[in-house]
C-alpha cells in the first residue's frame, strides 16, 4: 500500500499537465497509466498525417511553450516530441501496466481507496490519496456504433484509433463512417492514396479553414461570441459556398456556439474539393449491411472492402470510479459543463473532459493544482 496526496488516473495529456504542475509544487503524486507509455492515444493509435488543427499558442500544456521554430500547425510526430520534453523537463515518471480496478472515497480513512491491477507482474496495489484525478479521458475506449449486420461484414472494418495511412487501400472501395475532423481527414488521406471513398454525414456541420479558425479564437477574446460566429459563418460562406447540393448541410447555431456545446467545426485539409470534384462521396446513415454490401438510408445500396469508423470515443471513467456520480453523469462526462467542470467532491477532480483539446486541458490542470495547493495550505493551518 502506498499513501500519496495526489493519484492520477491515465498518463495522456490531461495526466502529465497535471503531474507536471504538482511536481512544481513539490505535492507528492503518482500517475497510473494502463498502457506501456505516455500519450499512447497519440504515440500509437492517431493516423500517419495527423497535425494540430489549432495553432500551437492555443495546444501548450502549463508552464512550457513550443520552441520557437515549432510550425503553427505541430504534426503529430513534433508534438510527440514536445511531451518527450515536458515529461523529461517536469520529471514526471508515470507507472506503466496498471489498470484501475476500482477507487472509492473511504470515509473511514478520509482518503480515496484506488485498487490497481500491475498487469506486467500479475499482482495487486493498493493506493491511498487525500485527492483523485480523473485523466483517463473522453478517448477512453473507440466507439463503433450497432449496425444492423454488421457481424456479416466480409471486408476489413475498424475504429479510426486502429487506422494509420491509406496505403493498402489503392483501388478499393472504403467507406469512411463519421464527418468529424478525423473522418474528413481519413477520407482525404485515403482517396489521395488511391482508394474510391465515400463518408457518411449524418448532420450538419460547419466547414471553417484553420485560418478561420485561429481568426475567431483570437476574436473571441474581445467580442461576444454570436458576433464571433456571425463573422465566421460569412467567410464560411465565401470560402466554401453552398456545400448543400453536395449533401453538407450548415446547422442553424454557430460554430463556437456548438465548440461550446462539445461540436467542433470541420477544420478542412483539402476534402471539400475533393467533394466537389466527386472523388469523395458523401453518403447518407447506413441503414443495413449484407455482406459487402452496405444500404444507406436514400435506399442506395454500395459494395466495399473496408469500412473505417470515425465515430468518436466514449469515456470508461464509471467502470472503476465508484463513488463518482456527483461529477460524471451516466455517460462518465462531467454534469457540469466548462468552466466548472473539473471539480467534484471529497477531493475528486478530472482533467481532460472539457471537449476543448489542449487547451482545456491546460485549464483543467491549472484551476486542480491551484485548489489543491489551497487545500493542502488550509489543512497545514489548522494543524
Amino acid at each position: 500500500m502506498e499513501q500519496v496526496d495526489v493519484v492520477i488516473v491515465g498518463a495522456g495529456p490531461a495526466g502529465i499537465a497535471t503531474s507536471a504542475c504538482l511536481n512544481r509544487l513539490n505535492i507528492s503524486n503518482v500517475v497510473l497509466e494502463r498502457e506501456d507509455c505516455y500519450a499512447s492515444l497519440w504515440k500509437k493509435r492517431s493516423y500517419d498525417r495527423l497535425k494540430l488543427h489549432l495553432a500551437k499558442q492555443f495546444c501548450e500544456l502549463p508552464h512550457m511553450p513550443f520552441p520557437p521554430n515549432a510550425p503553427k500547425y505541430v504534426p503529430k510526430d513534433q508534438f510527440v516530441e514536445y511531451l518527450d520534453s515536458y515529461v523529461s523537463h517536469f520529471k514526471i515518471q508515470p507507472l506503466y501496466h496498471r489498470i484501475v480496478e476500482t477507487a472509492f472515497y473511504d470515509v473511514d480513512a478520509e482518503k480515496w481507496r484506488v485498487i490497481v491491477k500491475n498487469t506486467s507482474l500479475d499482482a495487486q496495489e493498493i493506493y491511498l490519496s487525500k485527492f483523485l484525478v480523473v485523466a483517463s479521458g473522453e478517448n477512453s475506449e473507440g466507439y463503433i456504433p450497432q449496425v444492423q449486420g454488421l457481424d456479416s461484414f466480409g471486408g476489413e472494418f475498424m475504429h479510426s484509433s486502429k487506422y494509420e495511412n491509406g496505403k493498402k487501400y489503392g483501388g478499393k472501395n472504403v467507406l469512411v463512417v463519421g464527418c468529424g475532423n478525423s473522418g474528413m481527414e481519413i477520407a482525404y488521406d485515403l482517396s489521395n492514396s488511391g482508394a474510391i471513398t465515400s463518408i457518411v454525414v449524418r448532420t450538419p456541420i460547419h466547414v471553417l479553414t484553420k485560418e478561420i479558425v485561429f481568426l475567431g479564437m483570437v476574436m473571441a477574446k474581445y467580442i461576444p461570441i454570436n458576433l464571433v460566429d456571425n463573422i465566421m459563418v460569412v467567410l464560411s460562406k465565401l470560402r466554401f459556398g453552398d456545400l448543400s447540393k453536395y449533401g453538407i448541410r450548415r446547422p442553424k447555431s454557430g460554430p463556437f456556439f456548438l465548440k461550446e456545446k462539445g461540436q467542433a467545426p470541420i477544420i478542412d485539409v483539402g476534402s471539400v474539393n475533393k467533394i466537389r470534384t466527386g472523388e469523395l462521396k458523401v453518403v447518407p446513415s447506413i441503414t443495413s449491411i449484407q455482406g459487402d454490401k452496405i444500404e444507406f438510408e436514400n435506399g442506395c445500396k454500395d459494395r466495399y472492402d473496408a469500412i473505417v469508423f470515425a465515430t468518436g470515443y466514449k469515456s470508461t471513467v464509471l467502470n472503476w470510479l465508484k463513488d463518482g456520480h456527483h461529477l460524471f453523469n451516466d455517460d462518465g462526462m462531467p454534469k457540469q459543463s466548462f468552466p466548472n467542470n473539473w471539480k467534484g467532491k471529497n477531493g475528486l477532480y478530472c482533467a481532460g473532459f472539457s471537449r476543448r483539446g489542449l487547451f482545456g486541458i491546460s485549464h483543467d490542470a491549472q484551476m486542480i493544482i491551484s485548489d489543491i495547493s489551497f487545500a493542502l495550505d488550509q489543512n497545514k493551518k489548522k494543524s
